[in-house]
């Protein structure tokens, strides 16, 4: 009697252990990635990760937009020499962060990806330069130009687009500041972590290098933002 019970439990769970041996049989010779839906997860996290950086980046274009138009509803509130030492050239310790774009390989792109992922985008130059201000940057440069309080980061296509220059990449940011405590502002910016993913997926580049001297050059655009007039 005893046997008979061990037996009607012992063959539904072998029946079951089979099932499931010619489940993961069949589905290992269809070809499928076991690993697909975990790399899918994650691609979909970083896209996610994109949209949240440029509904911010939009904000903070607003933001600044309505610092400049109530600095100049109150005037000019600072003296020419005081103007003047924000935007000259600066010298002294500091990073160089250079961001380039990833060779797409012969055969195509990555599986999930598109052409897209492989560049440098303006939310990763923004997201760099905002971690660097956050260490306690003095002043900042991107290839040649000074950033500014009214300074815009664009990217058309492949290009970099700052004060009417474009420029092609590899795109250098240059800041001069405390290394370590800039370098540790980089590595804790969710932003910054997220263009690493993609330099760890596809093969972007992120190159982060301390030096005992830097040079930021000084700014020659106007001081302050002009706006059309009507004539009548």
């Amino acid at each position: 009697m005893r046997s008979t019970v061990v037996w009607r439990v012992l063959v539904p769970v072998v029946l079951l252990l089979i099932g499931l041996l010619f489940a993961t049989s069949a589905r290992l010779a269809s070809g499928t990635d076991l690993r697909a839906e975990r790399r899918t997860d994650l691609v979909g996290l970083i896209r996610a990760e994109q949209d949240r950086v440029e509904a911010d980046t939009a904000r903070l274009a607003a933001l600044q937009e309505a610092v400049v138009g109530a600095a100049e509803a109150r005037g000019p509130g600072r003296s020419d020499p005081e103007l003047e030492a924000l935007i000259a050239e600066v010298e002294g310790p500091g990073l160089m962060v250079e961001l380039a774009d990833a060779r797409i390989p012969v055969d195509g792109v990555a599986e999930g990806y598109t052409a897209d992922d492989y560049i440098v985008h303006e939310q990763d130059l923004q997201a760099v330069i905002n971690a660097l201000w956050a260490g306690g940057a003095e002043a900042i440069g991107v290839m040649d130009q000074r950033v500014v309080a009214t300074s815009a980061v664009r990217c058309v296509g492949s290009t970099l687009l700052l004060h009417g220059q474009v420029y092609a990449p590899p795109y250098t940011v240059t800041a001069v500041g405390p290394p370590e405590r800039m370098e540790r502002a980089l590595e804790a910016s969710p932003r910054v972590g997220l263009y690493e993913q993609y330099v760890d997926l596809l093969g972007l580049t992120f190159d982060v290098r301390a030096s005992s001297s830097v040079t930021v050059p000084a700014y020659e655009g106007p001081v302050a933002a002009r706006y059309a007039e009507v004539v009548e």
